[in-house]
């Protein structure tokens, strides 16, 4: 099974800042901030001090949450993936196919706006965000999988061809990190993220297609098993360096 090195790490972690900056998450998240420190944007702008920490632990909470429930579905792909071990060859294939078909739906939302569209479930939000910033990472991770499906589906690919369980999980915590820090800067700087905010919806087609060419490149790395060879390779680099953090897992 594949142990993972560098290239699938930052895979990872990259396929976690597409699915913040995707136009159904992106715009939303000055949203998700409020419904979870319940202060408004207004007020998220002037916070500081005692009250701008408030918002960051809140934040983080918000996070852990939501980070909680992809790593148990990392280490469920992990888990029949492994179950399916004695057909690994068939189960690499399944994965790769999996990431190009994802990394294709990235290109066609270019030509189809249906595929780029905004997703809505604000009521949701709010009413998970009574029950505390636990609860609202929660309902974010579960209402919000549809809306970042391609990027989810194409790490839980991977994950489903990793070792051990613990490093399918450890894939879906870097997943996770990609989403959180870009959010958890927007709860320290709100003013400053939220201007950046406009750069990125004015280069979506951009971003959507990079990403899918990128995944469709992974899908034919994992579909033709060169993707083990490099992060064989990779794991073999960083083991000279004493940076191999899935080497114990």
């Amino acid at each position: 099974m594949n142990d993972p090195g560098a290239p699938s790490i930052l895979l990872a972690f990259g396929a976690g800042l597409v699915s913040f900056i995707s136009p159904c998450v992106l715009p939303l998240v000055p949203g998700y901030l409020a419904t979870v420190s319940g202060l408004t944007p207004e007020e998220l702008r002037a916070s500081h001090g005692a009250q701008l920490r408030a918002v960051v632990m809140r934040a983080g909470l918000f996070i852990l949450s939501f980070s909680a429930i992809f790593v148990l579905l990392g280490m469920t792909a992990t888990g029949l993936g492994r179950a399916l071990a004695d057909n690994r060859a068939l189960l690499e294939k399944i994965a790769g196919i999996t990431i190009i078909v994802m990394g294709a739906l990235f290109v066609l939302m270019l030509f189809v706006p249906l595929l780029n569209r905004e997703w809505h479930v604000d009521a949701l939000m709010q009413r998970a965000g009574r029950g505390g910033p636990l609860v609202a990472g929660a309902a974010f991770a579960i209402a919000w999988t549809p809306c970042v499906g391609p990027a989810l589906a194409s790490i839980l690919g991977l994950a489903a061809t990793s070792g051990t369980v613990a490093q399918g999980g450890g894939l879906l915590a870097v997943y996770s990190a990609g989403l959180a820090l870009p959010f958890l800067i927007t709860a320290i700087a709100f003013n400053r993220a939220t201007t950046a905010f406009a750069w990125v919806k004015r280069h979506y087609a951009v971003i959507n297609g990079v990403a899918g060419v990128l995944l469709i490149s992974i899908g034919v790395l994992v579909l033709t098993g060169e993707l083990f060879r490099l992060n064989v390779q990779a794991q073999q680099f960083l083991d000279g360096y004493g940076l191999n953090l899935f080497k114990s897992l």
